[in-house]
């Protein structure tokens, strides 16, 4: 790339065919479809493709009008298929015939919640794993057998092939999708834009209905304790010491925590102390050890080990890939002080 050059816009192709939601259509647009590269976030080239270029109708009297063919998902950095309003709606066949053309090109195709059932049609997910809306996963089962289907993801990959829970989820798989390829910055200024979190942990075991086994007080008294542990990352914390701090046994405490978020307060701590120190390491010059320390890892061996469990790359190339070039100004600005 010649100096003075920015870089080339990701290619990003929203699949649509007759039944696909507006919902998801709207999320997607909304993470790739707005220039906000005066916040920082990299321009984005989503194009929606479609069989052929009429109007394609969407629930509530809505239309989308495609700009680019399926041929257009031969440049597609990376293709998303929005979920369904009938999660059986039969997919057209030049629309799965393409995708399976992608797959094997090698492009990551992403599918918001009921998109699982058409990447299913197109035997994409045979012998793979893959999620969809808690309320669907006997349907996935029975309809395509050969699909692993787990039932309490937010979101996951296999073979290059990304599939998330409902509605909400889409939203966290797309800002993963972000944050992945173009830092942990990017995703949290469409993530402010949004209104939304930057992220999310835990899995779909909280929203499906079951009894609450948790008050309000304990609930709100959870919430506290994650407050502290997340201004204070830079302690230790253990089970004991927050259910200590929580007014409950550690049994008692981890049982609640996990109804409450979906995911152990282990599980939960490393989460926020890698997404501490993405933002670290994107904004700041601190040393490694520095970093490690101040989110709380301890060592850069132990955050070393956390990258490549959680982001299959090491803190050194994470910064490399994203961080930003900030005057001195701005770098003061974001430094945490001694």
């Amino acid at each position: 790339m010649a100096p003075g050059h920015a870089p080339a816009p990701a290619r990003i192709a929203l699949v649509a065919f007759p039944g696909v939601r507006a919902f998801d259509v709207s999320v997607i647009t909304e993470v790739w479809g707005v220039d906000r590269t005066d916040r920082g976030v990299p321009p984005f080239d989503l194009r929606r493709v479609a069989a052929d270029p009429a109007p394609v109708p969407l629930r509530g009297g809505l239309s989308l009008t495609p700009d680019r063919t399926l041929a257009w998902l031969t440049r597609a950095d990376l293709i998303v298929v929005p979920g369904l309003d009938d999660h059986l709606t039969p997919a057209p066949a030049p629309v799965l015939e393409a995708l399976r053309r992608a797959h094997a090109r090698s492009t990551p195709i992403a599918a918001l919640c009921g998109g699982a059932f058409t990447l299913a049609q197109a035997g994409l997910l045979d012998d793979r794993r893959a999620v969809t809306h808690w309320n669907l996963t006997d349907l996935l089962r029975t309809h395509h057998p050969r699909v692993t289907v787990v039932p309490d993801a937010l979101f996951l990959h296999d073979d290059n092939i990304w599939t998330s829970a409902g509605t909400a989820a889409g939203i966290d798989l797309c800002l993963h999708l972000v944050r992945t390829t173009h830092g942990a910055e990017a995703a949290a200024a469409i993530a402010r834009s949004m209104v939304t979190a930057p992220f999310r942990t835990g899995t779909q075991a909280q929203f499906i209905e079951h009894p609450t086994p948790h008050t309000d007080r304990d609930a709100d008294t959870l919430a506290e304790v994650r407050a502290y542990a997340l201004t204070h990352l830079a302690e230790p914390h253990t089970v004991p010491g927050l259910a200590a701090r929580a007014g409950m046994s550690p049994r008692s405490f981890a049982r609640h925590f996990q109804a409450t978020t979906g995911t152990t307060p282990l599980r939960w701590l490393i989460a926020q102390r890698i997404a501490a120190a993405q933002k670290l390491l994107e904004r700041t010059d601190l040393p490694l050890p520095e970093v490690a320390r101040r989110t709380g890892f301890g060592s850069e061996i132990t955050m070393r080990q956390h990258f490549a469990t959680h982001l299959a790359t090491s803190p050194r190339d994470y910064r490399l890939a994203f961080q930003h070039t900030l005057d001195q100004r701005e770098v003061d600005t974001v430094r945490p002080h001694p």
